[in-house]
């Protein structure tokens, strides 16, 4: 076992730099600018279907407004995340262009792609546009539609092929005037490719797209393409690389369509069949965050002997339960640990199978909304699927499985720490080593009087990144705490990587969680010229600072 994960950790910095993907990246953070607006559009259309399943009627101009504002805000998403994407892209190659001075405008770009979206996956019907692709069925047009418009972008600016204007000019002026030539090729570009794809076909680029893909789509709902899908996020994880940076991006378009085609079959008193579906990897591949840990912390509590498992659980069964993993995968550690390598891959391969099956076989609606990814599991599973009986069954199965996949492998694990625990010596050893460190933080920062200490850290603003904001506010909160028992004045704000280009010069220090700090070297380059320092931490490390508030201070006072 030891032999295959040293194998696979060889190739983890090829899986660091597919994350680091600047196409990836714009696809990932897109997704999250747009996502107030999609979570937004669920509330109302849980409230306008719930009822539905219980055979409760609304007021027909009651669920007329439901669906209207379903229908502005999801119903247009493709428009929305066309402009996210293309920002986020042009963000990425902006600090690429930095060296040079020239910069692409990155209000101009999101016009730009929203104009060449429309012209990708939009039809005038009856004198008006038809809005059929315009939401998650044109998601696939509005990412082609940023690409093209950034890449344009960036080829006039990096040739300086623009209008020309006077220095008396006024800048924004200047800028207009800088922004009509990328602006025209980008959109024209759009144009062509619409009028070429309507030639030989009877639809919209977003049409053909959906049409040629399809056989791909089919595939990938499948019980082999399902658990690759999912098996691939824990294997990355596993090595320590964010599964979800790599493989979401790359399926995001599909998961995101087949919710509201489930919706339609829903709405249509058909089956909601499509099984490759947001909430298929939130709250059922993911079930407790990558590895379908939900279990684990409450094995470690009912099962395990060993002091460190028995701790690991108690710190960690709270923010797993809402898809926070990280203390669980770091503190145990089942990263890199080859006693959880055949669990943490299986046991969401099995999920997913058995989601599947439900649907196919036993013929229970898949998901018909889009609910925040850090609700509970089970409650996301039920609340996803209609409120389904067969929901809640399938949930305490998952549960129950999960379990016995998992507890063999904790038992054999637990069974090793109790005997290092009775020996005593990897313990004693893994102390001196804490202590000693201890020692020479303490006394860096003892070296200095209270005082200069107070000077040090005097307003001192600090910014803890991870993945999504969830692990980073752990630590985040034990500096906002550490200031408040020391008395020094040190400011704290939890952020997700991606989000941080525009706010990283407010801060004097970034904090990079475990799951993010393969992007050290990439942060880097744009703290220094805002003149940030960066320092990324470790799994065990990291958790031991969110437990430690006085510990985090000293930390963040030796990093200044």
């Amino acid at each position: 076992m030891n032999a295959i994960i040293k194998q696979i950790e060889k190739a983890k910095p090829f899986f660091e730099k597919i994350s680091r993907n600047i196409y990836l990246g714009a696809i990932r953070d897109g997704f999250l600018t747009a996502m107030p607006a999609i979570l937004f559009s669920s509330i109302f259309i849980m409230i306008a279907a719930v009822p539905e399943i219980f055979n409760i009627t609304l007021p027909e101009a009651f669920s007329n407004w439901l669906w209207k504002v379903y229908g502005y805000s999801m119903g247009i998403v493709g428009l929305l995340v066309a402009a996210t994407t293309a920002r986020c892209l042009a963000n990425s190659m902006n600090r690429q262009l930095s060296d040079s001075g020239k910069q692409i405008n990155e209000v101009s770009v999101m016009l730009a792609s929203i104009c060449g979206f429309l012209m990708l996956g939009a039809s005038q019907v009856d004198g008006g546009i038809s809005t059929d692709y315009m939401g998650t069925k044109g998601l696939i047009a509005a990412f082609i539609a940023a690409f093209i418009t950034v890449n344009v972008y960036k080829f006039c600016v990096k040739r300086d092929l623009t209008i020309k204007m006077p220095k008396e000019v006024p800048g924004t002026i200047t800028q207009m005037f800088r922004d009509i030539i990328p602006f025209s090729i980008a959109v024209f570009g759009a144009v062509i490719i619409d009028t070429v794809v309507r030639y030989f076909s009877d639809g919209t680029f977003a049409e053909l797209v959906i049409e040629v893909l399809q056989p791909l789509f089919g595939a990938a709902d499948g019980y082999l393409g399902i658990a690759i899908i999912w098996g691939a996020m824990a294997l990355f994880w596993f090595v320590g690389v964010h599964g979800p940076s790599i493989v979401e991006p790359a399926i995001a378009a599909i998961i995101y369509a087949n919710v509201d085609t489930n919706f339609e079959l829903f709405q249509s008193g058909e089956q909601a069949s499509k099984v490759l579906t947001v909430g298929l990897g939130n709250f059922v591949g993911t079930m407790g965050g990558t590895g379908a840990t939900l279990v684990v912390p409450f094995l470690f509590l009912l099962f395990a002997k060993s002091k460190q498992l028995k701790a690991v659980g108690k710190a960690s069964f709270v923010p797993v339960s809402f898809a926070v993993n990280e203390p669980l995968l770091f503190a145990t550690p089942m990263i890199l640990n080859p006693y959880f390598f055949i669990p943490f891959l299986l046991a969401p391969i099995v999920n997913v199978w058995l989601f599947k099956f439900f649907v196919d076989v036993l013929q229970m609606n898949s998901f018909i909304t889009v609910l925040p990814w850090a609700t509970p599991g089970p409650i996301g599973l039920v609340m996803g699927t209609g409120f389904a009986v067969l929901a809640i069954v399938l949930a305490l199965v998952l549960i129950v499985v999960d379990s016995i996949i998992y507890l063999p492998f904790i038992k054999a694990y637990d069974a090793e720490l109790v005997e290092q625990e009775a020996k005593n010596v990897a313990l004693e050893e893994a102390k001196e080593e804490i202590a000693e460190a201890a020692e020479k933080v303490g006394a860096t920062v003892e070296a200095v009087s209270e005082a200069d200490k107070d000077k040090v850290g005097s307003g001192k603003r600090v910014l803890v990144l991870c993945a999504g904001a969830g692990t980073s506010a752990m630590l985040a909160n034990a500096l906002e705490e550490g200031a408040k028992e020391t008395g020094i004045d040190i400011t704290a704000q939890a952020g997700a990587y991606g989000s941080h280009y525009d706010i990283m010069k407010n801060f004097d220090l970034v904090v990079l969680a475990p799951q993010v700090n393969s992007y050290l070297e990439d942060i880097k380059k744009d703290a220094e010229k805002v003149g940030v320092k960066v320092v990324a931490t470790k799994g065990a490390e990291y958790i031991n600072l969110t437990r430690d508030p006085k510990g985090a201070i000293d930390f963040v006072l030796a990093q200044i």
